[in-house]
């Protein structure tokens, strides 16, 4: 269908309900730098730490190329703040140039205008298509017809893994890469036998109080059935129950205190594998400079497959236009170049560990030598998202609502069953509910 073009009250009213009553961010006032003909462009992100430190070296490489236009950045707190004072920013008329979002966000944001679409034609003019993109991160950027988002990065849930233990245990190939393993059995196997040489655990693993730790690796399991979830706004959840219990019923044998603790949060995993206590960590690929900081002997590659069809959890930073009523045509090209330059010369966005989308970054032979990113970049082949639906996606409260649901199995050994059933009646409950920004039903119509 047409995205809506002149939306200013139902824009207003979609952000108000998205923010619950969060105060309005201004933005900082746009123009030409002063003295030049130089354009400066807005640009929010919510990137902090270490990745909002490669972030701030990518843009200055990319104001420093050129001299059309000048890249200001904002950088808000991740999760719920950022995308409140988005949608206000945008609702209010100050929204920036170019932001970043997380791709499965963008389903709840493009029914109510709150973002613009990109024009095909011209990033294609600017080396930018579908043929440059693994499938899945390409098709991830469409809401319906229109494309909302241009993904950056594909940053999935991996194994790393302490190659010194592993050795130890005889489980490295004639490469030094882990040996691989093809069933749930082989890896429990696998796993028993690294717990022999490790001084801690086998495996690193933090899930307590933490829904989306939870979610990453039981989404991955369950896509690995060949599976994804259908979240139909107005309907009721379509879940393979069987593949669910069964899933979360192997993410519980692994707790078993030898194989994993059984009770650990998210800081104590990674602490007990970057001081090389443990032999092998779940996480994901934005804890690797965490680890090569620590001086760790570590490789990593894609979770196995375990069961039958190749899948990992994975989210995207994504470029979007928030929707600007009377966008400027000049600064809105100059966007595009901004967002073609970056993807371009993301590779040291590669070297922060994550999956640059732009597959002339990953296919470079400079790729190749960078290690362990080479090893698990096919993963960007096998992304699986959150199921499509505007209350799902990182920084939501889906993925908390999943954790409060199988907690319980994890660290009490619950029914698993009993929790997926409470898991499918919380999801069908936020299904009866409208999307804020779509409260009608129109864009499904």
């Amino acid at each position: 269908m047409t995205p809506p073009l002149d939306l200013s009250r139902r824009q207003f009213l979609t952000a108000a309900s998205l923010a619950a009553g969060t105060a309005l961010l201004a933005g900082c006032a746009p123009g030409a730098v002063s003295g030049s003909s130089t354009e400066t462009l807005q640009f929010w992100h919510l990137l902090s730490g270490g990745d909002g430190v490669t972030m701030s070296s990518l843009l200055d490489q990319v104001n420093g190329a050129q001299s059309a236009f000048r890249i200001r950045p904002t950088v808000l707190a991740w999760g719920t703040p950022y995308y409140t004072k988005l949608a206000m920013a945008g609702a209010g008329g100050r929204a920036p140039d170019v932001a970043i979002m997380h791709a499965t966000r963008t389903v709840g944001w493009a029914p109510g205008g709150l973002l613009d679409t990109w024009d095909l034609d011209r990033l294609a003019e600017l080396g930018v298509d579908e043929s440059t993109f693994p499938k899945p991160i390409w098709e991830k950027g469409f809401v319906g017809e229109h494309m909302y988002s241009v993904a950056l990065d594909a940053h999935p849930f991996v194994l790393m893994f302490n190659t010194d233990v592993c050795d130890a245990a005889g489980v490295l190939d004639s490469d030094g890469r882990l040996q691989a393993t093809n069933s749930p059995e082989a890896f429990l196997d696998q796993l028993r036998t690294v717990s022999g040489t490790a001084s801690g655990h086998a495996l690193s693993y933090g899930y307590l109080g933490d829904g989306a730790q939870m979610w990453r690796l039981f989404y991955g399991l369950y896509a690995q059935h060949g599976l994804t979830m259908e979240l139909p706004i107005g309907g009721k959840a379509v879940i393979d129950k069987d593949a669910a219990v069964e899933s979360l019923t192997f993410m519980q044998t692994l707790l078993d205190g030898e194989i994993a603790a059984a009770q650990n949060d998210y800081g104590s995993a990674i602490a007990e594998f970057a001081t090389g206590k443990s032999g092998m960590l779940m996480t994901g690929v934005w804890e690797l400079r965490t680890m090569q900081a620590a001086d760790l002997p570590f490789d990593a590659t894609m979770i196995p497959t375990l069961y039958g069809t190749p899948a990992v959890y994975a989210d995207s930073h994504s470029f979007v236009l928030p929707h600007q009523a009377n966008a400027d045509p000049a600064k809105r090209d100059l966007t595009y170049q901004f967002v073609a330059d970056m993807l371009k010369n993301s590779f040291g966005w590669a070297e922060a560990g994550h999956i640059p989308a732009f597959l002339p970054v990953t296919q470079s032979p400079e790729y190749d030598d960078l290690i362990p990113q080479a090893h698990y970049a096919e993963a960007a082949e096998h992304v699986v998202y959150d199921p499509t639906a505007w209350f799902t996606g990182s920084g939501s409260s889906f993925q908390g609502e999943f954790g409060a649901a199988v907690q319980g199995v994890l660290l009490n050994g619950d029914d698993p069953a009993a929790a997926i059933d409470r898991f499918e009646r919380r999801v069908n409950t936020l299904l009866a509910q409208p999307n804020p920004a779509d409260p009608e039903g129109k864009w499904n119509a």
